[in-house]
């Protein structure tokens, strides 16, 4: 039990006058006819609710409950026929004080004709606040909480129990005093002026804080009031109007004392309970008043009195959950007057547990649902609860912190204009897509450098024809990039040659196997067209082989101190159109995720292509078995994540789009830090136009990743991709290569749905060398995963970016290694200098 009395006396304080509107927030729902009116009683400005919720129909209560007595703001109600969860949101006035007083009212009045009275939930923000229920058509029932707010917005959401269509008359809020009533959030149970005329409220202007106080006249007390005013300030008097304290009971019995009862009949709570007493009559020499106070049998206050016309407030808070609450005043024995009550209210505390959406990452949102005027799938809290998440949004939690908005999916979303400066407000995003729409203008430049810095970790914008890349943005002619003409090539490379000009190559110094130490070779190493003597130089006469492929064989070799990587192109048709197909995108596109491109050869029918060396090799060796170097659960979703984000740059931030069509462990390689690059972009396919669904293609890939409706077909598109990544998702499980080396050649895709169709379980399909060391649940997605990318139909698959979303939720917390994640930085053909002479 807590108790708290403090007695004020007239000298000691001022009268508390009745203040302006200052914070008010007051709504008639679904009013029609005025979008603002005053309320003639109380003066009070009160607005429709348009622009408070975008769900809804307004309606009119049946013309048999419209009598006179009837205040305006209960004619109309808003209903709600159509969803399960329907909210307002509300910005809340920048106050000295986050404490609000929160009341919502519903009347019925047969509004619908069905003469049924219905019952759903009220929710403050994710929290349940209270069943809504009806005694009848007529009744106005009332909801009032005290409520501190953790951001600049109040979610009020009704929700359809199945009972009945929701509906709300009206919403009013508040501004309280930081020192006003308690910390937690309490909920109203009653509130009484007790000695007020019977048919009579108090509320504003005489309430400076809108509360409504009602008549309490028992049996057995009499009531007694003056017309003197009661100083009614301090820091404990919790702003009790002066008309409250001006009216009063006492028994009418002298021998009695006044008691009060209040008793719960759905469960116990713990009773929050303010008494107010002022003396209001002017005691004689031999007269006196003063009282003990008890709760539940329990001493709360004893030898209570007051001056004249001096006030003071009592306070209760059970220390446990109860069902009644039983409160006696009585007089003590050196009393001769009887005890005096003049206003109590009850509480109840309120178990608010769900924490609301950081209010940065709300107002952020807030402004990119107006800006973007997206309305009903997007209602309440962004993050909380978790089962009410807002469609194309996902969030972070940590406990009883609040949760922070990380991604943001509005692809497809019809959205026009120009990216919303909002975006930029949420700090800690991580994804965000927003491809597939009208959008116009710049990429916003904090949005730019983020995906420079990692921050960013996916931005995806194709998709948006009018979108360009820079700031300011310049309109420029399309450009025709021919793959295969032999007379284009020499621009191909002079392209290359611009580019790369404008890279400083980055020394990086290994002490792998294979290092540049003690090199007697010298060449420039600002060069970045080579000779092919240079090329035989700088790999030592082809000394070291590290790696082979269908057009030709990659060595390793030395610019100075700094290793490289050299793939000799045969000398054959395909083998030249290899090199142009990849010169030509290595040129134009530039990722973390991908293998950066450092010098050319073309001399003769000699050509190579020179690249940043991958110490650790390529992935399909890492997972052989035969390596020294062993991938731990977390380095191979890494990995993945890290292939994921190349695929989503070249599918999403290039324009126009490029398939790689040459998916598979092989091609991924691992710098020394274990982190992927996608490389060998020889069989890459350029889409002629953005808005291609796919292009018709000779058949090419590697066996075993090849997406068999591409084989079928000869249609191509990114989903290609997404099958051969599927592929490399269950190597990566497992361990095994794409066909499973046994007496009988079994594809793993068979192989791993044959185990999981047995039983379910993932576990007779991980990697028997993890040693069980990985979380069940996070690798079940990642099976889950791989196997939506395989799906026999390209219609049936992810995009890419979702894939990679997927994969980012894997991460235990703190896991992900963002900082160098890749930065996605959006290639447009358009906009890379160099190949503007190629448009002709």
């Amino acid at each position: 039990m807590v108790k708290h009395f403090v007695l004020l006396c007239l000298t000691l304080t001022a009268l508390i006058h009745a203040q302006d509107q200052s914070g008010f927030i007051s709504i008639d729902c679904g009013v029609v006819d005025e979008p603002s009116y005053k309320d003639e009683t109380t003066g009070i400005q009160y607005n429709s609710d348009g622009n408070a919720t975008d769900t809804g129909i307004n309606r009119s209560i049946s013309s048999e409950y419209m009598v006179k007595s009837l205040e305006r703001r209960f004619w109309n109600v808003r209903s709600f026929p159509e969803g399960t969860r329907n909210c307002y949101t509300f910005h809340l006035p920048r106050m000295n004080s986050n404490k609000r007083f929160i009341r919502a009212r519903f009347m019925y009045g047969n509004y619908d004709g069905k003469h049924s009275l219905p019952k759903f939930d009220l929710y403050l923000g994710p929290n349940f606040w209270d069943s809504v229920v009806f005694e009848n058509a007529s009744t106005v029932t009332t909801m009032e909480i005290v409520h501190v707010a953790t951001s600049d917005y109040i979610q009020i959401c009704l929700v359809n129990t199945n009972e009945g269509t929701p509906f709300i008359s009206t919403v009013e809020i508040r501004v309280l005093n930081d020192g006003t009533y308690v910390s937690e959030s309490i909920q109203l149970l009653e509130r009484f002026d007790v000695g007020l005329q019977e048919g009579q409220i108090v509320r504003y202007p005489d309430d400076i804080y809108d509360r409504i106080w009602s008549p309490y006249n028992p049996h057995g007390w009499k009531q007694i009031s003056t017309t003197l005013a009661v100083a009614n300030g301090g820091p404990f008097s919790y702003g009790v109007p002066s008309t409250v304290l001006k009216t009063a009971a006492t028994p009418e019995n002298a021998s009695d004392n006044l008691r009060f009862s209040y008793q719960l009949s759905n469960g116990a709570v713990r009773f929050y309970v303010y008494m107010y007493f002022a003396e209001i009559e002017k005691l004689v020499a031999d007269q006196t008043r003063e009282f003990d106070v008890y709760v539940n049998g329990a001493l709360l206050q004893n030898n209570a009195s007051l001056p004249f016309l001096g006030h003071g407030t009592l306070i209760y808070i059970s220390s446990e959950p109860e069902t009644v609450l039983q409160i006696w005043i009585n007089r003590t024995n050196k009393a001769t007057m009887t005890p005096i009550l003049n206003g109590i209210e009850l509480y109840e505390g309120k178990t608010l547990n769900l924490p609301e959406t950081d209010q940065n990452d709300v107002g952020a949102i807030m402004q990119i649902k107006s800006t973007y005027n997206i309305k009903q799938i997007w209602q309440g809290d962004p993050c909380s609860p978790k089962t009410d998440m807002w469609k194309g949004v996902n969030c972070s939690y940590n406990g009883h912190n609040q949760p922070r908005i990380t991604s943001l999916n509005l692809s497809s979303s019809g959205l026009n204009g120009n990216i919303a400066l909002a975006i930029s407000n949420l700090k800690l995003i991580q994804y965000l897509n927003i491809g597939g729409n009208k959008l116009s203008g710049s990429i916003p430049s904090k949005l730019s450098e983020r995906t420079r810095n990692g921050s960013l970790f996916i931005l995806s914008v194709g998709g948006n024809p009018h979108l360009c890349f820079s700031s300011p943005c310049h309109t420029r002619n399309k450009i025709v990039i021919p793959l295969v003409v032999t007379a284009v090539a020499a621009l191909i490379l002079s392209a290359a040659l611009s580019f790369i000009y404008r890279r400083r190559l980055q020394v990086v110094v290994n002490r792998h196997k294979l290092s540049c130490f003690n090199k007697t070779v010298s060449v420039d190493s600002k060069k970045q067209e080579f000779t092919y003597s240079e090329v035989r130089s700088i790999t030592n006469n082809f000394e070291r082989v590290v790696g082979k492929g269908g057009f030709g064989t990659v060595y390793h070799g030395c610019i100075g101190e700094t290793q490289v990587a050299v793939k000799m192109l045969t000398a054959s048709t395909q083998g030249y159109q290899q090199f142009q197909t990849e010169a030509n995108i290595l040129t134009r596109v530039h990722h973390k995720c991908l293998t950066p491109l450092i010098g050319y050869c073309n001399e003769g029918n000699r050509t190579a292509l020179i690249y940043e060396y991958m110490t650790n090799g390529d992935l399909s060796d890492k997972l052989s078995g035969e390596s020294q170097t062993f991938l731990d659960w977390n380095q191979r979703l890494q990995i993945a994540l890290d292939a994921a984000v190349g695929l989503e740059y070249l599918h999403n931030g290039c324009k126009p789009p490029i398939v790689h069509r040459d998916v598979k462990t092989r091609n991924i390689l691992l710098n020394e830090n274990l982190r992927a690059k996608i490389s060998d972009f020889g069989l890459s396919r350029i889409f002629s136009d953005e808005g291609d669904t796919h292009v018709s293609t000779v058949i090419a890939g590697t066996p075993g990743y090849l997406d068999p409706e591409y084989y079928i077909t000869n249609r191509l598109n990114e989903k290609s991709d997404v099958f051969s990544f599927g592929v490399v998702l269950l190597e990566i499980i497992t361990g095994r290569t794409a066909i499973l080396k046994s007496s009988v050649k079994t594809h793993i895709i068979k192989w791993v749905s044959s185990i999981l169709e047995d039983d379910g379980e993932i576990d007779g399909i991980m990697d028997p060398r993890l040693q069980g060391d990985y979380d069940s649940e996070a690798a079940r997605k990642v099976v889950d995963v791989a196997m939506v990318c395989v799906a026999p139909s390209s219609v049936n698959r992810p995009s890419i970016s979702q894939v990679a979303m997927e994969l980012k939720l894997c991460f235990p917390i703190g896991e992900l290694r963002s900082a160098s994640s890749g930065s996605i930085e959006i290639a447009s053909m358009n906009e890379i200098s160099g190949f503007s002479s190629l448009a002709r």
